[in-house]
């Protein structure tokens, strides 16, 4: 059942289905789409990928909002009809997240999570009058490349179980779009971060062990490079995907802020005003060497345009990631680890 604090009511915009709603980047679609006059009805499994905690602390800002449903049920069991009942625009963001952890039997996990989860909502969708289908990719669909930055045209060739996982789901969206004209458009996340980032990414662990007087754990010997892009500039996009005329399309979605690990790690110690313990461990498999991404593609036909640096960026994650902290008590509001805390 759908559990709502203020009913179902019907705002001037429409009304948006976003799965995955109580995760890092579908909380922030849904605060943004209620702000612009959109209804949301946001729902999620809450699956045990990282403790509940953090994604409960991502709902309370959405929970008393007015035009936000909010339902909590595993989409693979759920009555997919009712949940679409009335629903102008979908945004698919409910996955198995996780490189490192797809290999293996784990990859049973993903293959139901984000294979066939998005089979079934498409199947669902299917015939029904929504005006865009938005699904959630991930830049781990190109692996290792050759020539940087890459484009749209790069044929993918993902060199994880999860990047598989992604790029399956992007075929079947462009599938649905050519047999049954459902309007997708899949987005290409490269390497989002901000507040409310995931416990085992990378900025959160660093940041996290910085404050703690730990120290972080580096695969490989920290000179691979990620295109990082804040989570804001992620939810423009994603927003004005929805918008956008066109279907049928694949994007490349990233911050222009390419840095190694050991750059991102100094710039921390900066903002911070502490110094990291580093400690360097084999790369894992999965993990690619470099990620860069042209997005002119996004600019033209989005009007994407990035505002949001790296500093910064890093700098509103880890006032954010100090606050969490200092809620949970393990970091006194001077800033320094509580003797009798233990790490969570």
């Amino acid at each position: 059942m759908v559990q709502s604090s203020i009913g179902t009511l019907q705002r001037n915009k429409g009304r948006c289905l976003v799965t995955g709603v109580a995760g890092f980047i579908g909380s922030h679609l849904a605060e943004r789409l209620i702000d612009e006059g959109y209804s949301v009805r946001g729902v999620d499994g809450f699956t045990d990928y990282y403790p509940r905690e953090w994604k409960e602390r991502n709902l309370v800002a959405l929970k008393d909002a007015e035009g936000f449903e909010f339902v909590e049920q595993d989409l693979l069991t759920a009555d997919l009809p009712a949940l679409l009942s009335g629903v102008d625009f979908v945004f698919h963001l409910a996955a198995q997240a996780g490189v490192r952890s797809s290999w293996g039997r784990s990859f049973t996990t993903y293959t139901h999570n984000n294979i066939l989860l998005t089979q079934q909502l498409l199947e669902a969708v299917k015939g029904l009058p929504i005006g865009k289908f938005v699904y959630a990719s991930s830049s781990s669909i190109y692996g290792n490349v050759d020539v940087l930055p890459v484009t749209e045209d790069q044929t993918p060739s993902p060199i994880s179980p999860y990047g598989v996982s992604k790029l399956a789901g992007e075929h079947l969206c462009n599938l649905y779009f050519t047999q049954f004209n459902v309007p997708t458009v899949s987005l290409r996340y490269f390497t989002v971060y901000g507040p409310r980032h995931r416990p085992d990414m990378a900025f959160h662990r660093f940041i996290r062990a910085i404050l703690l007087e730990q120290p972080i754990t580096v695969y490989g010997d920290g000179n691979q490079t990620r295109d990082f892009t804040f989570v804001s500039d992620v939810v423009q996009a994603t927003v004005s995907a929805m918008r956008s005329p066109n279907a049928g399309k694949v994007y490349n979605i990233s911050g222009g802020s390419s840095a190694t690990v050991n750059e991102v790690i100094t710039l921390l110690e900066q903002i911070l005003g502490q110094k990291a313990k580093v400690e360097y461990v084999a790369r894992q498999e999965g993990d690619v060497r470099d990620t860069f991404a042209d997005s002119t593609r996004a600019r033209r036909e989005l009007g994407y345009a990035p505002k949001v640096d790296l500093a910064e960026g890093l700098r509103r994650e880890a006032n954010w990631l100090k606050e969490a902290l200092e809620e949970m008590g393990l970091l006194n509001r001077e800033g320094s680890r509580p003797s009798s805390s233990q790490p969570h």
